[in-house]
């Protein structure tokens, strides 16, 4: 059942637990052909070019990317191997249609694999050429914190936790909410074969008809 969300941006959800078991280990070895069509690879900040400490990678015709001289985008291929994303898992296809509450599919998954002691700093998405579409997250293996305040980085923030199988949908307000990933408790689930947790985060980027 979904939480009380009164407390956090509207438009924010948490389905707790929504993912079953055997759908957990479905989603856990598409993610391992994902990975082996399209490796982890450590983007780095723009300006700075400071790594970022999560690897990541993507899945769908187009994948979300960051380095020093291009910045924040997406492109339909892997900045280091050229090849283009593996497609987009049914699995995942399904639970967009399931939660999302938007007509058109997701165009982009981004993968993010954190391990002890990585994070992800409080930050909105906003690459998106359509802001009218959710963002779907999905957790598996390690249980995380994971924080979501308001449209200024300032905001005061609400935190939750985040087990294998859980959902957050940000939508309408939440869609421009500041969030990110406080930390992982590591060792607190089995399911993914690196160890540590895989967050998949669906997105659609170009609105209907333009892609």
């Amino acid at each position: 059942m979904p939480r009380d969300n009164a407390a956090f941006p509207s438009g924010f959800r948490h389905l707790p637990g929504y993912l079953s078991k055997k759908r957990q280990a479905s989603l856990m070895r598409a993610v391992v052909d994902i990975v082996a069509a399209a490796p982890f690879y450590r983007p780095a900040m723009p300006r700075t070019g400071k790594p970022f400490s999560v690897r990541m990678t993507n899945c769908g015709s187009l994948g979300w990317i960051s380095d020093r001289t291009g910045g924040y985008r997406y492109q339909p291929n892997h900045p280091q191997t050229g090849k283009p994303w593996p497609a987009l898992p049914a699995g995942l296809l399904d639970l967009w249609m399931e939660v999302a509450g938007y007509a058109a599919p997701p165009q982009a998954c981004l993968v993010n694999h954190y391990e002890a002691g990585t994070r992800l700093g409080s930050h909105i998405d906003a690459d998106e050429q359509d802001m009218a579409a959710p963002v779907v997250s999905v957790s598996l293996g390690d249980t995380a914190v994971f924080h979501i305040g308001g449209p200024r980085r300032a905001d005061p923030k609400q935190r939750i936790t985040l087990g294998s199988g859980d959902i957050v949908v940000l939508a309408g307000d939440a869609r421009l909410a500041y969030h990110g990933l406080d930390r992982i408790h590591p060792g607190s689930s089995d399911l993914v074969p690196w160890g540590g947790r895989i967050n998949l985060t669906l997105r659609r980027v170009t609105p209907p008809g333009l892609g």
